[in-house]
C-alpha cells in the first residue's frame, strides 16, 4: 500500500445522468446535498455508443457551474473516431478538464465495436489528440474484469491503461478489503502508482445490487449474501446492515492507505452521506 499511502485522499460521487424532468430534478437536490461535503469531484457516466452524451454533458455543466468540479465520463466502443473527437472537443469547449475514460459496452443491436477497442487505445488517442488538456480517470478491477483471460492478462490491461496516460483509476465496487489491498500488491510489483481510489456501492436494494454484481463481476460473499437474503422484505433491516458493512470497509481501507473513496450513488444522496459521517470525514 505504499504506492497509496503518499496521495492526499480524494472523495468523489458518481451520477447516472437522468431522462425525465423529474429526474433533473432530483439529481440535482442529490448532487446539492452532497456538495456540503466538499468531494473533490463529481462524475456523470456515459450511455453504450454515446448514447447519453448530451445527457451526461448537461448534467456535469449543471454541477460545474455551481462551483464544483465535474467529471463527464466518455467510452469508446461502438463509438468512430469521429464521434469521440467531437465530444471531447464539446467537453474541451465547455471548459471541462476531468474525464472519466472507459471501454464502455456495445449498444444493444450494433454489430460494429467501432475504431477503438480497449481502454488503453481510448487513452491514447485522448493523449494525442489533446495532449494534457485533460485529468484523465480510468477503471480497474480488484477482483478482475468478468471477460478477462487470467489475473495477469487483466492486470497487463490496467498498465496498459496507465502507460498510455492514465492519472489515476477508480475501482469496481467489490465488499472485500483484501482483493483491493491484493490489487494493489501486484500493481506495485508491475511498477504502477497512480492513485487507485476504491469504488463503494452502499448497499439500499440489495437484490437489485445483487443482480447487478452478477453482471459486472463484483463477488458478494456468501456469508453476506445469505444474511442479506436472509431479511427477506424487510428493506429497513437490509439498509441498517448494509449500512454496517459498508462503513467498516471504508473504514478498513481508509485506516490501511487507500487514496479515498469513489461512491456510486445510483443518484440517491441518502445512503452515502450516512456512511460518510459515521467515517467523521
Amino acid at each position: 500500500m505504499e504506492s497509496q499511502k503518499k496521495y492526499p485522499r480524494s472523495f468523489s460521487f458518481e451520477f447516472f445522468p437522468p431522462k425525465t424532468e423529474e429526474g433533473i430534478a432530483r439529481l440535482r437536490a442529490t448532487w446539492q446535498q452532497l456538495a456540503q461535503l466538499k468531494p473533490r469531484f463529481f462524475s456523470v457516466t456515459y450511455g453504450a455508443g454515446g448514447s447519453t452524451r448530451d445527457r451526461t454533458l448537461n448534467a456535469v455543466l449543471d454541477i460545474r457551474d455551481s462551483g464544483c468540479d465535474a467529471a463527464p465520463h466518455i467510452s469508446c466502443v461502438g463509438s468512430s473516431l469521429d464521434d469521440i473527437s467531437a465530444t471531447l472537443e464539446l467537453y474541451k469547449a465547455n471548459g471541462l478538464r476531468h474525464i472519466v475514460a472507459l471501454r464502455g459496452d456495445l449498444p444493444s443491436g450494433t454489430a460494429s465495436s467501432g475504431e477503438l477497442r480497449y481502454a488503453n487505445e481510448l487513452v491514447e488517442f485522448i493523449r494525442r489528440t489533446t495532449g494534457d488538456h485533460f485529468h484523465i480517470e480510468v477503471a480497474c478491477y480488484p477482483e478482475f474484469h468478468p471477460q478477462a483471460r487470467s489475473v495477469n492478462d487483466d492486470l497487463q490491461a490496467f498498465k496498459r491503461k496507465v502507460e498510455a496516460g492514465a492519472d489515476g483509476a477508480i475501482t469496481q465496487y467489490f465488499f472485500n478489503a483484501d482483493a483491493y489491498f491484493r490489487f494493489i500488491d501486484d500493481c506495485e510489483a508491475l511498477g504502477i502508482s497512480v492513485p487507485i481510489v476504491p469504488g463503494i456501492m452502499p448497499i439500499n436494494n440489495f437484490f437489485q445490487m445483487a443482480r447487478f454484481s452478477d453482471m459486472c463481476g463484483a463477488e458478494i460473499p456468501r456469508w453476506l449474501r445469505m444474511k442479506m437474503q436472509s431479511y427477506g422484505d424487510d428493506t429497513a433491516s437490509i439498509r441498517s446492515f448494509g449500512l454496517d458493512i459498508v462503513t467498516e470497509l471504508c473504514d478498513r481501507l481508509l485506516s490501511q492507505g487507500a487514496p479515498g473513496l469513489h461512491f456510486y450513488t445510483m443518484n440517491q444522496a441518502g445512503p452515502a452521506s450516512t456512511i460518510w459521517q459515521r467515517l467523521g470525514l
